[in-house]
């Protein structure tokens, strides 16, 4: 999981994208009621699962863990 997966957000960037996301998944449901708002479960997926793929394409990391 962790090769797949592997940790790369840091704990504030890990809340933003949950926070951003709900609040981007609330448009499904409150206010315009577009479908555009379920793109809101792609910040909340990653920030939930502490990983962006995007960060991992580009070699990218918020994450102070050290690297192995």
């Amino acid at each position: 999981m962790n090769k797949l997966f592997p940790p790369n957000e840091h704990a504030l960037d890990r809340l933003l994208r949950v926070l951003v996301g709900v609040a981007i998944l609330s448009l499904a449901f409150v206010g315009p009621k577009t479908a555009w708002g379920y793109l809101g479960a792609v910040p909340l997926l990653t920030g939930a699962i502490g990983s962006c793929p995007l960060y991992t394409l580009l070699g990218l990391s918020t994450c102070p863990m050290k690297k192995a």
